[in-house]
């Protein structure tokens, strides 16, 4: 089965909703669905993280993390004040983060998982830039931004894990004919996981996007936090997805001492919240 076949036939069966899914995403998303209701009851929340020994574990771990601890409070050492400390979108975001790394976690091809694992670095590196720049450049929810650039990789972790079964995903692409594919597993991916329509839609609008003037979106953010990262997309096309604007006009918002402090600041968050999430 070559390149084409392989993507059309993935592509075929997303579409139909026949999704091949590891089984440890389910029990995420179970929790990802009991905490998409705001009014989750805390005990429930609780309950249903101490279900999951490796949720309970991260969330505990991320709450001790540099972007969560920042004010020097004492370190968590349960579930409940994990909880409060990271609230529930970044619980939601975390649950989120399971159910990506469950796809790389099937993965037995060598080659195919130290892609999968440069997915994930460039995920975590997006992720923490995503919040930094929400916070201090456009202006949108940082939590959302969080919960967005985690999953905005997630049709490139569905591929990279159904890849063992179809080499010819491998294979090059002369006539650039992909890209449909992706979008439409992507989109099926997304549906399937209930990602938000706001995240999706800015999710799939990614691909040869431009940034607006100035920078307001949750999409600019993306594009931003994805330009700026300092671990590429191993699936990213250089020829296809083009930078989200001239560097010139970056520097109108963005000048080199800002743009150092945020990528220092992201490097740390980086770092600490890629060893929570390996708990």
């Amino acid at each position: 089965m070559n390149k084409l076949e392989a993507f059309g036939h993935i592509a075929a069966l997303a579409i139909r909703g026949d999704l091949v899914f590891p089984t440890s995403v389910n029990a995420a998303l179970r929790v990802q669905l009991a905490l998409d209701d705001p009014e989750c009851p805390m005990e429930e929340a609780i309950k249903l993280v101490l279900a999951e020994p490796q949720l309970a574990a991260r969330t505990v771990a991320l709450s001790n993390s540099a972007m969560f601890s920042r004010a020097g409070g004492p370190p968590v050492t349960n579930v409940r004040a994990a909880i409060m400390r990271v609230g529930y979108q970044n619980l939601f975001a975390l649950a989120a983060a399971m159910v990506v790394r469950a796809f790389g976690a099937k993965i037995v091809d060598p080659e195919l998982r130290t892609k999968a694992e440069q997915l994930w670095d460039h995920t975590i590196h997006v992720a923490c830039l995503s919040r930094i720049i929400a916070r201090d450049i456009t202006g949108v929810n940082v939590d959302t931004a969080l919960f967005a650039a985690i999953v905005h990789e997630v049709g490139g972790f569905y591929l990279l894990s159904r890849a063992d079964e179809f080499p010819g995903l491998l294979e090059p692409d002369p006539e650039n004919w992909q890209p449909a594919s992706e979008e439409i597993i992507t989109r099926e991916v997304m549906h399937k996981l209930g990602i938000p329509e706001a995240v999706a839609t800015a999710i799939e609008g990614l691909r040869g996007a431009f940034i607006s003037i100035p920078p307001e979106s949750l999409l600019d953010t993306l594009l931003l936090a994805n330009h700026f990262a300092p671990v590429a997309s191993p699936l990213a096309n250089p020829e296809q997805d083009a930078a989200p604007h001239e560097e010139t006009v970056l520097d109108l918002f963005i000048d080199q001492e800002k743009l150092d402090r945020m990528l220092a600041e992201s490097a740390d968050d980086a770092a600490s919240m890629s060893a929570a999430l390996l708990v």
